[in-house]
């Protein structure tokens, strides 16, 4: 389905409106479209997609993977945000010069056994639930291993600009669904709202992944449900405009833990907010932390077809989290 009500002579971006370049869809593609590990794909009310499938001998998965188009957007929270942490400031214009696929939910447990052969999570049951109980660093040969199931990409966990940037999907209020949020919207400790809001349910669990709402750029839980590991530790806010910008690798032995963003089923809702960061030690592996994916081409598409098409298939501990938290303190 194409997008609808696009003014004349102006291009539909995930940075807005774009006024100087005449409305050609093919300026919308990444090249190449679609992505060589892509099993299908389409253009949908929330843009592109791809998709991938894999079999192997430990189960079967599939993933959907949203294009994120390059754009520029104010990363961090305003002085006035409601309570809001210090190293969330000073906000700044941050340009994304490259897009990327970002999956539209976090990692599966089906997805996370098919690769592996393992399922270290709490909460099983459904293999639609998020991988949990996965350290940043389990999450490194995992993302070498799904590289030689797919065809010419190469697997990585977003930099925290670039989760922001597609949490926020062009909003710049707290959360993307506005100034505030409720557990039928995003799944949190309803015990605990935000910014005088009403209590609401805590279930107390995950949800299996897209039991709830999107964002406007197509992509579900990235409020809540498990945090989600970044690629770079945090880097230090200084109000500047940043074009690319990461932060530190995270090493073992050094001060760099790897940041997580997004909130969780056991945490209140202002650490569900866009510009909330934590982070963690690379090693630490609890039940309210999995992860989402990013993948960027690296060799031309082989095959070739309008939106909608169809490729070839791709080649076959626990506290609450306040106690967690308590045991090894927030970083940053």
């Amino acid at each position: 389905m194409r997008r609808a009500e696009r003014p004349p002579g102006r291009r539909l971006s995930k940075a807005g409106w774009h006024p100087l370049k005449p409305m050609d869809d093919a300026y919308r593609f990444p090249i190449p479209f679609p992505p060589p590990f892509a099993s299908a794909w389409g253009d949908d009310a929330f843009g592109l997609w791809a998709g991938i499938t894999l079999s192997t001998q430990h189960g079967s998965a599939t993933q959907r993977f949203r294009w994120i188009e390059p754009g520029t957007f104010l990363m961090g929270s305003p002085e006035d945000e409601p309570e809001r942490r210090d190293n969330e400031g000073p906000r700044h214009a941050v340009t994304l010069t490259q897009g990327f696929w970002l999956a539209d939910s976090a990692c599966t447990q089906a997805l996370w056994q098919a690769v592996t052969g393992t399922n270290p999570s709490d909460f099983k049951g459904d293999d639609q639930r998020p991988v949990e109980q996965v350290s940043w660093n389990d999450v490194q040969p995992f993302l070498r291993k799904l590289e030689e199931l797919l065809t010419g990409c190469e697997a990585a966990l977003p930099t925290e600009a670039e989760w922001e940037y597609a949490c926020r999907a062009g909003t710049d209020t707290p959360f993307s669904f506005g100034a505030q949020i409720t557990p039928e919207q995003v799944n949190y400790d309803g015990n605990y709202p935000y910014a005088g809001g009403g209590k609401g349910l805590y279930r107390e669990k995950t949800v299996p992944v897209k039991s709830l709402p999107p964002n406007a750029w197509g992509l579900h839980e990235m409020h809540g449900n498990v945090w989600e590991w970044c690629a770079d530790s945090q880097r230090k806010y200084d109000g500047q405009p940043q074009q690319d910008p990461t932060g530190p690798v995270p090493e073992e032995g050094k001060d760099t833990p790897p940041a997580v963003r997004g909130g969780s089923w056991g945490g209140r809702a202002r650490w569900a907010r866009s510009a909330c960061r934590f982070a963690y030690h690379p090693g630490d592996a609890l039940r309210f932390r999995g992860f989402r994916l990013c993948l960027r081409s690296i060799e031309p598409s082989q095959v070739s077809g309008p939106p909608g098409g169809r490729g070839r298939e791709a080649a076959p501990t626990r506290d609450e989290e306040g106690a967690a938290s308590a045991k090894r303190p927030f970083l940053g």
